[in-house]
Parts: structure tokens; C-alpha cells; sequence
């Protein structure tokens, strides 16, 4: 099942206060990849001006927006339905982190199954009937003494998460900048260069411990991971503290 064919799971805020977090919401919906907003009774009516301009570039998304009356329909054509909670609720549910939510989410849309993440409003939250309608509760872990997130912080976390369990992403990349790393023979004629002008210097010493030292240099060459630039930074370098030297001794 490649990543295309996923169905993404839908957004649908609950009962939402103000345009401004609708919109803000949408953009970031829209930043990881995710267009099936639903909205439920939003107080302010839909839509208007506070929404659009908080969404940011993000139209298209509030374009399709579908509004309901109620949960139950919102929620009548999905398959498995989370809801977001920062509080402890009398209910016995199974309560993940986002990751697991979309973990799970990730492996239900292969399988064609429709998935809802339902999102309280601003004041109190989701109330337990809306819980009580959720196959799962979803708690970002945070600070104990200020648990309550914004309806599109909470949204965002929420996207970051989807897009981190259906996009293989590199952990960690080096940007180069419009240069290549050096070859090893590059990185090499810099160490030559190097010894070359220690030696002149009379690092070396005592004599002893010459082989030793230049065996360290080499190794300090080898696992920085130079870029062509910056070697050829490094000679440049070296070529004017000579120059310089020789200037200063005639």
C-alpha cells in the first residue's frame, strides 16, 4: 500500500469558538498533508472573515470544510474515532500519545478504514457524551499544572504526527550548501599540507612523539567530514600564515 492511497484521517472540531483557531487549525492541517476538516456547531457560524485570514493560504481546505449538526453524524462514516482530552473523565477508554494515535491511524488507512480525531472546544474541551462516542482518547503528554492546549497547537501535533508515520523522513542530514564533501585524497593533501607546515614550525617535538602526533592529525582530518570548501579553506589559510611569516622574516 504505498502512501497515496492512504485515507487521511478527518479533523472535526467540536463546538469551536473562534474563527481564529478554525483557521489556524486548517493551516496546520494543511502543512502536514491533511484536507478532511469537519466542523460541528461552531459558535460564530460559517464561515467568516477571521477564519480565512488566520488559514493563511490554507482556502482550499476550508473550500471542502464540512459542517454538522451533531457528533454522532460528523462522526457516522468513520470506522475507528479518537478523541482529544487533556483531563482525566470517568469512562474506562484506551488513552494513547499522539504518536500511538496515528501509529494507529497510519495502519487502519491501509487498510481503507475511515479515521475522525475529535477536538473540543477552546473553553472546556471535548464533555464526556462527546468521549463516550470515541473508540480511543488521545493525551499529548505536558506539563501536569498547565495541561490545556490551544484547539491548533493541539492540531498541529497531531499532523506532525500523521506526516512522521507516513513520510520516510532522514533523522538527520548534513546541508551542504552548494559544496560536496571532500574525497579522501582531498582530505589527505590537506594533512600533507598540514604536516608540511607544522613541520617547518617545529610542532613535531620532541621527536620521539612525532609519529604519534601526525597519526592523531590524520584521524582528526578523517572524522570531521570536511566539505571540498572547506578544505580548501584550510589551505588558504595555511598559504597566507606562511606567506605572512616569510613576509615578517626578510
Amino acid at each position: 500500500m504505498t502512501k497515496t492511497s492512504l485515507i487521511t484521517p478527518s479533523f472535526i472540531l467540536v463546538r469551536p469558538q473562534m474563527g481564529e483557531n478554525i483557521g489556524a487549525a486548517a493551516r496546520a492541517m494543511l502543512n502536514f498533508g491533511l484536507e478532511h476538516m469537519r466542523i460541528v456547531e461552531p459558535r460564530d457560524g460559517w464561515s467568516n472573515s477571521k477564519v480565512v485570514a488566520m488559514a493563511s493560504g490554507a482556502g482550499r481546505l476550508l473550500d471542502n470544510a464540512r459542517l454538522f449538526c451533531d457528533v454522532q453524524t460528523a462522526i457516522a462514516d468513520c470506522d475507528f474515532v479518537f478523541a482529544t482530552t487533556a483531563r482525566g473523565r470517568e469512562l474506562v477508554k484506551l488513552v494513547v500519545t499522539p504518536e500511538r494515535a496515528m501509529e494507529m491511524a497510519r495502519a487502519l488507512a491501509a487498510e481503507r478504514k475511515r479515521v475522525g480525531v475529535l477536538f473540543g472546544p477552546e473553553r472546556a474541551g471535548l464533555e464526556n457524551e462527546d468521549l463516550a462516542l470515541a473508540n480511543a482518547i488521545i493525551t499529548v503528554p505536558s506539563n501536569p499544572d498547565f495541561p490545556s492546549l490551544n484547539l491548533a497547537q493541539c492540531a498541529l501535533i497531531m499532523g506532525y504526527e500523521w506526516k512522521r508515520q507516513t513520510a520516510l523522513t532522514t533523522p538527520e542530514i548534513m546541508g551542504l550548501a552548494r559544496t560536496k564533501f571532500a574525497s579522501r585524497v582531498d582530505v589527505e593533501k590537506l594533512g600533507d599540507h598540514f604536516e608540511e607546515r607544522l613541520e617547518a614550525a617545529g610542532f613535531f617535538f620532541p621527536p620521539d612523539k612525532a609519529k604519534v602526533m601526525k597519526l592523531n592529525l590524520r584521524n582528526m582530518w578523517a572524522r570531521l567530514g570536511l566539505t571540498q570548501a572547506e578544505v580548501q579553506t584550510f589551505h588558504g589559510m595555511l598559504r597566507q600564515i606562511a606567506f605572512m611569516l616569510k613576509k615578517q622574516g626578510e
